[in-house]
């Protein structure tokens, strides 16, 4: 019996203070406290800043086995000669840099590094102008035309090599070409069965013209798309000043553009200067091997005459010419940069 100060008593059960001692719980933990979880045993945090170059690393390790370790056994190849005996003997002959002196002491060599660049030159400044003009077209045009020209320039775009060179041949054919019927039909003569791959320089104008016209929509749809970033109050303003139609593109477009046309260009470069499947399809680079490039030179001189190690020569000079022309790109590049 337990007495309280009011001095009413009350009865407590007899196992109350055992019950109490089993029921008893440890107070809950306060409602601002957070469970700090610890990272388990034996598994360690990685490093600040290792986690993005972990996952470059598939990239990169993918991309040294596909690129980086042929061009290495290409630039041993080219210090080798390598000849059809050497290939049944399975000999390596070490020629130091004879590969290297015979081609640089070759008239044939550099005429056809002239030719490389007369070619490379010509089809990137047609494909650029071209390009440009039909990107401010399809600026110009409404949505249904603008539709239509887009769906083109995409088919054309889309089309493989190899089928749009065996459609110019048929172009171009001796005896059922449309463009002797042509010739033929605008009144000019000395075009029946007249033969468009009798030289090398109609044999890469032939080539120029299908190079082109599969390069430019890339260089079109991507004008048109910068021109859409232009404001039309740049325009307006232009107008008001009394600028006609070149005078808006110098003053308001091309500064606007000015990385397009540079990043452009030099892709352009890039793709024309390693042309390959163009030239060698349409006439094996000949006639007379009249119409070769640096890389179907390479080629025939290593399948066609089987001088592998000079054509591993030919590759490795031809990767050095490009990278440094494109050097004064990238300075170009940068330096525009550095202005913006």
């Amino acid at each position: 019996m337990t007495v309280h100060s009011q001095g009413v008593a009350t009865s407590a059960p007899e196992d109350a203070p055992g019950k109490a001692a089993t029921e008893s719980k440890s107070p809950p933990p306060p409602s601002g406290s957070k469970k700090v979880l610890q990272p388990p045993r034996g598994r360690r945090a990685l490093p600040a800043g290792l986690l993005p170059y972990l996952l470059v690393a598939p990239a990169v390790v993918c991309g040294a086995l596909l690129l980086l370790y042929p061009l290495v056994r290409n630039v041993i190849l080219s210090f080798q000669q390598v000849n059809r005996k050497e290939l049944i003997t399975r000999e390596t002959v070490w020629t130091g840099f004879s590969n290297y002196t015979e081609l640089l002491g070759d008239p044939d060599f550099w005429t056809v590094v002239v030719r490389s660049f007369a070619f490379t030159a010509a089809n990137v400044v047609l494909i650029m102008a071209v390009g440009t003009l039909i990107g401010v077209l399809l600026n110009r045009l409404g949505k249904k035309m603008r539709l239509v020209l887009s769906v083109a320039l995409v088919m054309a775009w889309a089309m493989p090599i190899v089928a749009s060179v065996t459609v110019f041949r048929w172009l171009f054919d001796e005896q059922f070409g449309v463009a002797n019927w042509l010739m033929r039909v605008l009144g000019f003569a000395g075009y029946d069965q007249h033969n468009w791959f009798e030289t090398g320089l109609s044999t890469l104008t032939i080539v120029t013209v299908l190079v082109v016209w599969g390069s430019i929509p890339f260089v079109a749809l991507n004008m048109y798309a910068g021109l859409t970033t232009i404001g039309s109050e740049l325009y307006e303003a232009a107008r008001m000043d009394g600028a006609g139609g070149w005078r808006i593109f110098w003053s308001v477009v091309f500064p606007s553009l000015k990385p397009f046309f540079l990043i452009t260009t030099f892709l352009e470069i890039i793709w024309v200067f390693k042309a390959f499947t163009q030239v060698y399809a349409m006439n094996q680079g000949g006639p007379d091997r009249a119409s070769e490039i640096l890389p179907v030179f390479a080629y025939i001189e290593g399948q066609g005459q089987g001088h592998y190690g000079l054509a591993a020569a030919i590759s490795v000079l031809t990767i050095l010419i490009l990278v440094v022309l494109m050097s004064f790109y990238f300075r170009l590049i940068l330096k525009q940069e550095e202005e913006q």
